[in-house]
């Protein structure tokens, strides 16, 4: 307890945290006058596994039932409280050689080859259909909503992205699109009912794949809109646009240019691409070790300058870059809330276990929007100068039109979610 003790002692700055120890020996940090958010140990070495590296050790506590929040609080406000402090709350390892082993390790990760870029994909979108439904919008929309009113629904939120997005597309009826990454089949879906255009998804995710086609089936239009089980890299028709909609994340540093190169030879010489992707403000170096192991292996974030350098060299116009900041901690928030009122659904399909796992993913995410340094970038980009207006007004103009002419379903199982 002795080196947790001393972590603690020089992290917490704010507010108060009392911290009880398996034996029953209680350790406060902070304000004493502030009111204390209580976390118990429940065993003799869970002190030194979170102490030993907090950036893995914190969440593997929390999952296994060795960290404890005591009510009324939460593993998302203990997250938040801890990331509130100075710097972002970061305890960065002091050891030189676990830095490297860090930064080897990000590296060796992030080597996205097909076979593996596939199993990637597999191990965090191939969980059932159920489970994403009960903390997802109607539309299975698994990237950051946009947050005109931070009141609003996440539904609404959801087709502003949508119809955001689609605008800066500039797509014209009877354009080929290309969505790359396409989940669930939302966007494909949206782009054909707005334009009638033709578009095609492709993933690595089998059951991603067989439902956005059964959607397509059933809305009529499986011949205007198809899904492929199919690594981008092995696609060889020629599009109109491009999307790429929280697929970037999976690419990883060293495989950019190839990324940028492959998309540039799939788009016409007047066409448009729209890469919409998590990424970092500033710094370098891997991604988080916890997220690396649990959630999405092979994943890497990018600076805008990292995205900037490999556009530049791949031969491509930047015609808008927009960064959008606190939206993901926002659509993070309502699905935490989504997912925690569905605990006991989300047990019985899986464990408790899995559970506190999707907790401290979904509120350590929204900790990095709130306090740390994510944010969502989307680059809009060509071929050539003179393929999109030389002024702005035109994405704002269509996205209010999109939003104006569709209406954001409500959530499947919010009367469920309310009893």
């Amino acid at each position: 307890m002795w080196l947790l003790d001393k972590m603690l002692k020089a992290l917490i700055r704010k507010g108060r945290l009392v911290l009880t120890d398996y034996d029953g020996r209680q350790y406060t940090y902070g304000d004493p006058a502030a009111e204390a958010l209580y976390v118990r140990l429940t065993d003799k070495g869970a002190a030194f596994h979170i102490a030993r590296d907090p950036r893995i050790g914190a969440g593997e506590a929390y999952m296994d039932g060795r960290l404890v929040i005591e009510p009324p609080h939460d593993i998302r406000d203990f997250i938040l409280f801890v990331m509130s402090q100075g710097d972002g709350g970061k305890v960065r390892p002091r050891n030189p050689l676990r830095r490297l082993a860090d930064r080897i390790g990000s590296k060796l990760d992030q080597n996205n080859y097909r076979a593996r870029a596939a199993r990637n994909v597999e191990h965090h979108y191939d969980l059932t259909r159920r489970f994403y439904e009960l903390f997802l919008d109607a539309d299975r929309q698994y990237t950051m909503a946009l947050w005109r009113d931070p009141n609003g629904t996440l539904e609404q939120a959801q087709l502003e992205k949508k119809a955001l997005i689609a605008a800066k597309l500039r797509i014209q009826p009877g354009m080929r699109v290309l969505d790359i990454g396409s989940g669930w089949g939302g966007f494909a879906l949206f782009l054909n009912k707005h334009y009638g255009c033709e578009v095609l998804g492709v993933s690595l995710a089998p059951d991603q794949v067989r439902f956005a086609q059964e959607r397509a089936e059933a809305a009529g239009v499986a011949d205007k809109v198809r899904f492929e089980l199919i690594d981008y890299r092995d696609v060889s028709q020629t599009f109109d646009r491009i999307a790429s909609i929280g697929m970037f994340e999976h690419v990883g540093l060293a495989n950019y240019d190839e990324y940028f190169s492959k998309c540039y030879d799939l788009l016409a010489d007047d066409g448009v691409m729209l890469t919409h992707t998590i990424g970092r403000l500033k710094g370098s170096g891997g991604t988080d070790k916890w997220n690396r192991k649990y959630i999405f292996p092979g994943h890497y974030l990018p600076t805008s300058s990292q995205m900037a350098s490999s556009l530049e060299r791949t031969g491509w116009d930047i015609a808008d870059l927009e960064v959008l900041r606190y939206h993901y901690a926002y659509t993070l928030a309502e699905w935490y809330r989504r997912t925690t009122l569905h605990r006991a659904e989300i047990e019985e399909l899986y464990d408790a276990r899995f559970f506190r796992m999707w907790q401290f993913y979904l509120a350590g995410g929204e900790q990095g929007f709130r306090h740390g340094q994510l944010v969502n970038y989307q680059f809009q980009t060509a071929k050539r100068r003179d393929a999109l207006p030389i002024t702005r007004e035109y994405i704002e103009a269509e996205a209010v039109r999109l939003v104006s002419a569709d209406v954001a379903p409500e959530w499947h199982l919010a009367p469920k979610a309310a009893e």
